[in-house]
Order: structure tokens, then C-alpha cells, then sequence
């Protein structure tokens, strides 16, 4: 029986972002270096994959340090932790090894040095998300945290002409974009980070998605349901006016979205491992003659370096 022809367009960039290689990276060291039981706090980065995957090696995911025996390796996720978990830990005797994001990191550089400074600090992100919670617990004062401009509208800072924004770095410069004019608007005299100081990773995926859309007929955007980043992608790929779907792996495809379509793009969430997109095109393959081609896209070539504790973490495991 012939299979009905379908074109598959891949988005570029998609998939892992720097800081997720790293992250994933120093767990995968850390185990060779001190051997298993290895623990983090919070699960490293938001993909039940990638997440199962270490585990399976011997990475133990804890959402408490309380949880974590005294001593013990311990590694803090990509999305960063407040002070009080630092602390916490320290109180423990945990010896950390910090695979926070190097941009995430950054954030939390500046709203610490704004607050020292005397201002406010507003947070630009998504109430319950592990990073907003890590860089809310940076800062002593209270953290005014807005998520649409609804919130804008409400915040009543104690000083108002005195006034800092930063935001989470899982929202691209088109997220925040309302959100600061609402500000500056407000608050004529606030300060903020320059746009290059944005996600590039967040950015990249999203301009590529929205090109994505403008050529496909359905957009599949591989993620875990819990990843902002992922979500976001659905979203814009929707707000382009074309069919989208957020699904974990190949196993959660429903072919009836398919049907009528000659183009399908794919992309992925930060978190979400290649094998993933390439095991859905596989599942494809299995119902139709595919025609794989990638979107023209930016080349990221951007890495972070490991702790200097794992730095010759091959000779030592060696």
C-alpha cells in the first residue's frame, strides 16, 4: 500500500540550550567523579527523559535539602535557588556543585546588585516557576513579581522613582516587550537589563517557531506539559494561526492531527533531548513518506563552562 507523502520541516535552533547541556553535563560528571548516590535538588531540568535518564544512572531528585543525607553530593538545577536554599544547605555539610544557568545566574547578579544600590526590584515572570521562586529568595527586600499587565496596573511600590525590573529568563524579548512599555510608562525612571541581556536560547526558538508556522500546516512542538519554554512555543505557533501540539515524545502523536496535512513541522522545547524528535520522525515514517528538510536558522554556537570542581573531572574519574 503506498503511504501518502508528507514533508517534515525541523526548526532551527530547537532542543537543548546551553544551559541545559551544562546542566545535564555536570549531573552526568558528578557521577562519573564521585559515583552514585548522586543528589539534586529539583529536578534538573523540566524533561521526564532526560530526568528519568539520570536517575537511572544513580542522580537522585529531592525537592527539599532536608531530604538530602549530611555531606552529601548535591547539585542545585539549571533553574537556580534562593539563599535560604544555599544556606540550607550549607547547614547540612552538602557539598553543592551549582549547575544554575550562567544567564539565570546573571539575573540574579543583577537584581542583587539593584537592591544593594537602594531600588525595588520588580520580576517579570510566571508566579510558581522554580526560577521566579530562586530569584525572588536572591533578594532580602520584597520582589514585586508581575506576570501580565494586569499586575503592572496593581503594583504600588514603596518607591516608586527608585524602581529596578529583571525577568525570567524563560521569557523572550516579544514576552516582555508590553510588559516593560507598561513600566516605563508607570514608572518613568525604572530600571532594567538591556535586551541583549535576554535569553538567547528563548529568543532564537520562538523566532524560529513563528517561522515554522508560516510553512507548515501543523506545528509539533516536543516538551514536557510543566516547561514554560515549551508551552510558549505551542502558544506562538497557535497565535500564527496554525494547529499546534505539545507532546512529551513520539508516544503521545495522535495521527488524526495529521490529517490533510502535507507540511508538519517539528521543534522542541529547551529541555528536550535531539533523540526525541528523531524518534517522532521515525513513529512518522512508520505512516507516511517523509521528506525531511531544515528550516534556514541561527547557528547557535554558544557553551558554558563547568564548575572549576569538575573542570578535569575525566582525569580524576580516570
Amino acid at each position: 500500500m503506498t503511504k501518502q507523502p508528507l514533508r517534515i520541516i525541523l526548526a532551527r535552533p530547537r532542543g537543548f540550550c546551553a544551559g541545559v547541556v551544562r546542566a545535564v553535563d555536570i549531573v552526568e560528571r558528578a557521577l562519573r567523579v564521585y559515583g552514585p548516590p548522586v543528589y539534586v535538588r529539583h529536578e534538573i531540568v523540566h524533561n521526564k527523559h532526560v530526568v528519568d535518564s539520570l536517575r537511572a544512572k544513580g542522580a537522585r531528585f529531592v525537592e527539599d535539602v532536608a531530604d538530602i543525607p549530611k555531606g552529601a553530593i548535591t547539585i542545585f538545577s539549571a533553574h537556580g535557588v534562593s539563599r535560604k536554599v544555599v544556606e540550607d544547605a550549607g547547614g547540612r555539610g552538602l557539598q553543592v556543585i551549582d549547575a544554575t544557568c550562567p544567564l539565570v545566574s546573571k539575573v540574579h547578579n543583577e537584581a542583587g546588585r539593584y537592591a544593594r544600590k537602594g531600588y525595588e526590584i520588580v520580576l517579570i515572570g510566571h508566579p510558581g516557576h522554580p526560577e521566579v521562586e530562586g530569584t525572588m529568595g536572591q533578594v532580602p527586600e520584597r520582589v514585586y513579581l508581575v506576570s501580565d499587565l494586569t499586575d503592572v496596573a496593581m503594583l504600588a511600590p514603596e518607591r516608586p522613582a527608585k524602581l529596578a525590573y529583571v525577568t525570567q529568563t524563560t521569557l523572550s524579548v516579544d514576552d516582555t516587550r508590553e510588559i516593560i512599555a507598561a513600566l516605563k510608562a508607570r514608572f518613568p525612571t525604572i530600571r532594567g537589563p538591556d535586551v541583549k541581556d535576554i535569553c538567547y536560547a528563548t529568543q532564537n526558538r520562538q523566532t524560529a517557531v513563528r517561522r515554522l508556522a508560516d510553512r507548515c500546516d501543523v506545528v509539533l512542538v516536543i516538551g514536557a506539559d510543566y516547561s514554560s519554554n515549551s508551552n510558549r512555543l505551542r502558544e506562538i505557533s497557535e497565535e500564527a494561526g496554525t494547529d499546534s501540539h505539545l507532546i512529551p515524545d513520539a508516544g503521545g502523536l495522535d495521527l488524526d492531527w495529521l490529517d490533510g496535512a502535507g507540511t508538519v513541522g517539528i521543534t522542541a522545547g529547551a529541555s528536550a533531548p535531539e533523540v526525541l524528535v528523531q524518534e517522532l520522525i521515525e513513529r512518522l515514517r512508520d505512516t507516511f513518506e517523509v521528506a525531511v528538510s531544515d528550516l534556514d536558522g541561527i547557528e547557535e554556537n554558544i557553551s558554558f563552562k563547568l564548575p572549576r570542581v569538575l573542570n578535569n573531572a575525566g582525569e580524576r574519574a580516570a
